[in-house]
């Protein structure tokens, strides 16, 4: 056994000398390797790699996965309207170019996000101070964000970081102005509603007269058409009793003159007072139509 101990510690010296010399890149971390302190050669494929034993190569692994940094505090960011709004956001970010956030981070993850924080509060007040307070919470909230992650993906790509996105998460009134900001609300609200109202109420009023137009229109063409259609039957009434009357002239005056008989007569209660020597007692008692006889008068 003494005598094998010696090829026994060779062995494990050459084990662990063989085990410095391999190191393994996962997917989600990039490798520097180092030849004493400068950086030889950059590795972002994940694999199994060969370098030379402390302390001549070293390996430093960074994380290239997907990052986060979100505001701890609403940012007071003034509006173009010199009002205040409380703002929170959230940026994701990455890792582009190891050796470039090594030279300018190190390992420091802190310093890496702090540098990242500033600038995207620096690039939230200039998108938001040239804006009002109507377009930062509505109309121009995309463009903001937009501008945002253009301006901090630019300033951040020298130091080897990725900006990939920038979100405003909430958008707050700070208490001095939440009041003023609701009253202004308020009274656009009314203001638009009353426009509604008039707007609805001319319509109202339009189609109210256009309809009694229409009506007069309809009742006009109405009392013409039965004008035309009365005057037409009177004047067929009259050729037909012209004909009648033309055709035998004494029975249509008797025919006549029962017509009235029955009319004037129609109520046993009634009372006529009337000389009989009328005409309109010509054949009354005289079917030929000759004088009422006396004494035929009253009834």
């Amino acid at each position: 056994m003494p005598r094998f101990f010696p090829y026994l510690v060779g062995l494990v010296i050459l084990l662990a000398v063989a085990s410095s010399c391999v190191f393994i890149v996962r997917e989600r971390d990039a490798a520097l390797v180092f030849a004493l302190g400068e950086v030889r050669d950059t590795i972002t494929e994940p694999g199994l790699y060969f370098k030379l034993p402390p302390p001549f190569e070293n390996v430093v692994r960074l994380d290239k996965r997907l990052q986060t940094i979100e505001s701890q505090d609403p940012e007071r960011i003034q509006t173009a309207e010199k009002k205040n709004l409380l703002i929170d956001s959230y940026a994701k970010w990455r890792i582009s170019d190891p050796r470039q956030y090594y030279v300018t981070f190190g390992l420091n993850k802190t310093a890496a996000e702090e540098r990242l924080s500033a600038q995207i509060r620096d690039a939230l007040n200039a998108a938001v101070n040239v804006r009002t307070v109507k377009q930062v919470v509505s109309s121009e909230r995309g463009d903001i964000m937009d501008e945002i992650l253009a301006n901090v993906a630019r300033r951040a790509a020298p130091l080897g970081v990725d900006v990939v996105d920038v979100r405003l998460i909430r958008i707050d009134f700070s208490p001095e102005i939440s009041e003023s900001v609701y009253r202004r609300m308020e009274a656009e609200r009314k203001e638009e509603a009353n426009r509604l109202r008039a707007t609805g109420s001319a319509e109202s009023e339009r189609i109210r007269a256009q309809a009694d137009r229409e009506r007069e229109e309809i009742l006009a063409k109405a009392y013409a058409d039965a004008q035309n259609i009365r005057g037409e039957g009177d004047a067929d009434a009259a050729a037909i009793y012209s004909e009648t009357y033309g055709k035998n002239p004494d029975f249509y005056s008797f025919y006549r003159s029962l017509e009235s008989y029955r009319s004037a007569f129609s109520n046993k209660n009634d009372t006529l007072v009337i000389s009989p020597d009328t005409d309109f007692f010509r054949f009354w008692g005289n079917p030929q139509g000759g004088q009422a006889q006396e004494g035929a008068g009253s009834r």
